[in-house]
């Protein structure tokens, strides 16, 4: 089996080859799960008739996301026998996801909401999970002069994954153009995709190279881990008690002001996380979680660490407001149908994002990292007015095309489908303009990690970089009930302001970043 050449050494084309299509498979491996716990689940969501709020909330399944740098670590430290470097815990991610989404397939989101709730839940777990395992391998596995490739069939595989599973799905299962399918068949037929997933991992991934330096000891990552755990699930406990104290002592006055509850449970579950974090970050120095510790460490003695970990939070915030509830948005509000929301926002939309990413990319060789992300920062900014344009406007405000009926296999129409032309022109420039701010996000988080630690230290990255796609749901639900949609949108658009100002005030700790172009590449670190 063909591994990752030494350093210096010149790469076969063959093994070349074999290592960018993995990386493309292993992409798609990785994007498939986002959806199903994100917007394709808001949908089935919304047609099984579950209000806003709760749909807002549930958007909470995906905290994983945010918390999986605690336990990536644990990837780094252990290997899991017979497979080998990494491969063992793809494997083992990729056959409990398939599982995991095999029997989420079986519940009913209204009549069975807990469980689902949870198993949504697992199934964020062991995604996130998947995702730092194989962020790890792609850094591993791909020599310097390959990653510029391998990064952009990276994004090919993991954007072609979200675009079967949100917007193929959503075509899938409309009543009038689908193909008959209901949400459990969608499901399960994902499972399936994770299951083959795995067995590629099992046999057609190259070895890794066993790494030279010293690990910790393991009893000493396990203890660090277990408190960690203990921690988090302490502060989870102590937020439900919150919960159920409050609503008892305020029944007869939540019972009197309807829109207050929505409010209050946000408030209680914002004061739990900032109990929580601590909390954990406490006993993670008590126990010597050293794996965790020394990749902390490392990130935080840079400059302006922590002003940087805010910058990644802020910086997609409002991007993130404006899509918390896009489905809903669509389907309810505009009365769009599934066949037309699957056709532009998830699969016209989605190529187009994969089109701005390519030319952020290419704009970035002229501007540098501070000029692309203060520019595409603005741009995907006033990309949310396009939104607010909708809401006032409503359907028919520009001229649409009507979508012949076709049979694709994977995509069918039975019947031609008119499509909004003002739903076509928002749906373009948010995602064309996103894919230019994430094509400069990623370059920036790539320029923060050190080649010690970069599986804990991305890991912590992209957990920041998550929390604003995680925690706006809450909030972005009882907003849009609250004050209507056009001034949600005008909300969501001052939100990407903070970045901007933070990005000015910062430019010169982001500009000591940028690698010349020239020299990027020449050597291993």
């Amino acid at each position: 089996m063909l591994s990752s050449p030494p350093p210096g050494a010149r790469a076969h084309p063959l093994g070349v080859l074999h290592r960018l299509v993995v990386i493309s498979l292993l992409g798609f491996a990785s994007g498939l799960p986002l959806a199903l716990t994100g917007q394709t689940m808001q949908a089935w969501l919304t047609l099984d008739g579950l209000d806003l709020k709760t749909i807002g909330f549930l958007s909470l399944v995906g905290l994983p996301y945010t918390f999986k740098f605690l336990w990536a670590p644990l990837m780094d430290r252990f290997d899991l026998p017979l497979l080998g470097r990494r491969r063992g815990w793809l494997v083992l991610t990729q056959l409990a996801l398939a599982g995991a989404l095999w029997v989420m397939a079986g519940l009913s989101p209204k009549a069975e909401l807990a469980m689902f709730g949870l198993l949504a839940v697992a199934v964020a777990f062991l995604s996130a999970s998947q995702d730092a395992v194989y962020d790890a391998y792609r850094s591993d596995l791909l020599p310097p002069r390959e990653r510029g490739l391998g990064a952009s069939l990276n994004t090919m595989g993991y954007r072609i994954a979200m675009v079967v599973s949100g917007g193929i799905a959503m075509i899938w299962t409309d009543p009038l153009q689908g193909n008959g399918w209901t949400w459990p068949d969608v499901y399960r037929w994902m499972a399936g995709v994770m299951a083959v997933a795995a067995v590629l991992s099992a046999f057609a991934l190259p070895r890794l190279p066993m790494p030279a330096t010293p690990k910790t000891p393991m009893r000493r990552d396990l203890i660090g881990f277990g408190a960690v755990s203990l921690a988090v699930a302490a502060g989870y406990v102590l937020t439900n008690g919150m919960f159920d104290l409050a609503h008892r002592g305020l029944a007869n006055w939540l019972a009197a002001n309807a829109g207050a509850r929505g409010w209050l449970d946000l408030g209680l579950l914002l004061l739990g996380v900032a109990v929580t974090i601590p909390l954990a970050a406490w006993a993670a120095r008590r126990a010597r979680y050293e794996t965790l510790l020394s990749g902390l460490s490392s990130y935080f003695a840079q400059p302006d660490a922590r002003s940087l970990l805010l910058l990644i939070v802020l910086y997609k915030l409002g991007d993130a407001f404006a899509s918390s509830l896009m489905t809903p948005f669509l389907l309810q509000s505009m009365a769009y149908t599934q066949a037309e929301v699957g056709v532009v926002n998830k699969t016209l939309g989605i190529w187009l994002s994969v089109l701005g990413a390519l030319l952020g990319g290419g704009l970035m060789l002229k501007l540098g990292l501070w000029r692309a992300l203060f520019l595409f920062g603005v741009l995907q900014m006033l990309s949310n007015l396009g939104f607010w344009w909708l809401a006032v406007n409503g359907q028919g405000a520009l001229p649409g095309v009507t979508l012949p009926a076709m049979d694709l296999v994977i995509v069918r129409l039975s019947h031609p489908t008119p499509v909004d032309g003002g739903l076509m022109l928002v749906i373009a420039l948010e995602n064309i303009t996103g894919g230019m701010g994430t094509a400069a996000f990623v370059a920036f988080l790539m320029s923060l990690t050190s080649q010690r630690f970069s599986a804990t230290q991305y890991a912590l990255l992209s957990a920041f970089a998550s929390l604003g796609r995680v925690w706006v749901g809450p909030p972005a639900g009882v907003l849009a009930g609250s004050i209507g949609w056009p001034t949600f949108f005008i909300v969501s658009t001052l939100f990407a302001m903070p970045a901007l100002v933070m990005l000015w005030w910062m430019r010169r700790t982001v500009q000591a970043l940028e690698v010349d172009p020239s020299t990027a590449g020449s050597a291993d670190d």
